[in-house]
């Protein structure tokens, strides 16, 4: 029994690894400047959260079943973009401009899918391509120039209803409804079927491709919205908008415990508690005033991190499994 009390207690240890990595950051900086620990600070963070954090719930939907969105970035930046041309001649509520966009992003996103799982190529490179394709046809639309948004959509953005910045509300909605496709549905059961093993899900009669190609359909979607959380903060998009944010998503969401090998990952805490990671570092270097040219280092050094931890939990979450296989069948020989 102690054998299965030890397993045990490494298991909660790599299972709730990104919260207290996330604990110990946080804990870090506030020693190193009290003024982190301020309200105004912690809601800030999850304001300028919101759009890695949306990013990285689209990136878990797509880790799940072992594949990959390296576009994520030029998806908002093209719904970005071809939404302020759009405004320019169409009047649009707000409640429109999110679902255009949306919209946008979901095409995209669907066009990648079909690439992956019709066509059979590698996620990487089909979203290699469609990063750079998506970038160049919204250069090509803005020109390469600044893309301006109205003042209603500031307003919006700068809104805080019940004294929480409307970003973050957005951010919130967006991790509850997923948690509860993925945890509650048989479509979010299907996702982890396909990432542990497709071969065993066709035999089972599930619809792989499908799967796979609404995996990308939903992280393209989610791209969309992430980039009209951007418009409604910051009112204007520039021509780098977008550019190696796809990292962050993925680095969010594999601290946050998905797996790059698939089958494995939560939007609640794992996504949540990655993108805060994340987020908490960047902010937390202007607090100690690093050098920004360190800045982009320590963002590697983030994702670097995050591929060796999901490797070696990987490796010791298999390895754990199977002493917990041959302990259990010791105890029922005894």
């Amino acid at each position: 029994m102690s054998g299965l009390s030890k397993e045990s207690a490494q298991r909660f240890a790599l299972g709730n690894m990104s919260v207290i990595l996330l604990v110990a950051v946080f804990l870090l900086f506030v020693l190193l400047d009290p003024r982190f620990l301020s309200v105004q600070n912690l809601l800030n963070i999850g304001a300028q959260a919101s759009f890695i954090g949306i990013l990285a719930v689209g990136m878990t939907f797509v880790l799940l079943i072992a594949g990959i969105d390296l576009s994520v970035g030029a998806v908002a930046y093209l719904a970005a973009v071809l939404m302020s041309h759009l405004l320019r001649d169409v009047g649009m509520s707000v409640v429109g401009v999110a679902l255009a966009m949306i919209l946008i992003g979901a095409v995209a996103g669907f066009l990648n899918g079909a690439a992956t799982s019709l066509l059979r190529i590698t996620p990487f490179i089909v979203t290699l391509a469609a990063m750079g394709v998506y970038r160049g046809l919204a250069l090509g639309q803005s020109q390469s120039r600044e893309a301006n948004f109205p003042t209603e959509l500031i307003s919006v953005g700068a809104s805080r209803p019940l004294g929480v910045p409307m970003p973050l509300w957005i951010f919130v909605v967006v991790l509850i409804v997923a948690n509860v496709v993925l945890t509650r549905t048989s479509y979010g059961r299907q996702l982890y079927a396909v990432g542990r093993d497709a071969t065993e899900a066709t035999k089972a009669g599930l619809p792989v491709r499908r799967i796979t190609w609404s995996a990308y359909v939903v992280s393209g979607a989610l791209a969309g919205l992430a980039g009209f959380v951007s418009v409604i903060q910051m009112g204007t998009i520039v021509p780098a908008y977008g550019v190696g944010n796809e990292f962050d998503a993925i680095a969010a969401a594999v601290l946050g415990g998905a797996s790059l090998f698939g089958g494995r990952g939560t939007v609640l805490p794992g996504a949540l508690v990655g993108t805060l990671l994340v987020q908490t570092i960047a902010v937390g270097l202007v607090f100690t005033r690093v050098d920004l040219y360190l800045t982009p280092m320590v963002s590697a050094g983030v994702i670097f991190l995050a591929v060796v931890l999901d490797t070696l939990r990987t490796r010791r979450l298999d390895r754990l499994s199977r002493q917990r296989i041959r302990l259990e069948t010791a105890v029922l020989v005894e």
